[in-house]
């Protein structure tokens, strides 16, 4: 994604820092998983969770429970840019996986059989709400004349949803989740430097200094 040249459209955005939200809260999710499960014994980012090195009695629980929360609380931040930008239709999918994420930190694993439930619930939406967030892109990027970006977008939505999918009914449930989530970090990641970049071009004090 990037800003517009001849007839494509800028993703211009009148919170260009709010959505450099959308860059800090997969670098945190994923710098949280990456050391945390590095320093949890036994652990295998092939067959178990990322939520495993958030559950009570995990060594570095404290650690993934503020990225788990640093996402969340990113993401919101970073859908106010969205809703502000010609990408507004799937603000409030970004914001449902921020309070998802958030509400999977609250609700750790091993504490009781309800909240387990409950975790999985949260967890769900958060999986439902990232693919969802990708595929509904792509009808404002094509209107924006973001053809490559709104292809890129469906093919990205649909690898979360079949990686998130394939968590449910294979051995290696925490490959899977990895790479679904994953895909749609970069998505994130993606939107929010282009949010960034455009919106902050767009500015009038930077228009002026120009001239």
């Amino acid at each position: 994604m990037g800003s517009g040249r001849g007839g494509v459209e800028a993703l211009r955005t009148t919170r260009p820092w709010s959505a450099l939200g959308l860059v800090a809260g997969p670098a945190a999710f994923i710098g949280g998983w990456v050391v945390g499960g590095g320093r949890t014994p036994d652990y295998s980012p092939i067959n178990d969770a990322i939520s495993r090195i958030a559950a009570v009695g995990a060594p570095d629980r404290d650690l993934m429970t503020a990225a788990f929360v640093a996402y969340g609380a990113s993401v919101l931040v970073g859908s106010t840019a969205l809703r502000t930008s010609p990408l507004r239709r799937v603000w409030p999918l970004a914001a449902v996986n921020g309070v998802a994420t958030i509400a999977v930190a609250a609700l750790p694993l091993e504490h009781s059989s309800s909240m387990d439930t409950w975790h999985g619930v949260a967890a769900g939406v958060g999986y439902v709400s990232i693919a969802a967030l990708q595929l509904a892109s792509a009808h404002p990027l094509r209107e924006t004349g973001h053809d490559r970006a709104a292809a890129l977008a469906v093919a990205g939505g649909l690898v979360t949803g079949a990686a998130l999918v394939a968590t449910t009914v294979s051995d290696a449930n925490g490959l899977f989740q990895r790479l679904g989530l994953t895909v749609g970090d970069v998505w994130l990641i993606a939107a929010g430097l282009a949010l960034f970049r455009a919106g902050r071009a767009g500015q009038p004090g930077k228009a002026a200094r120009r001239t």
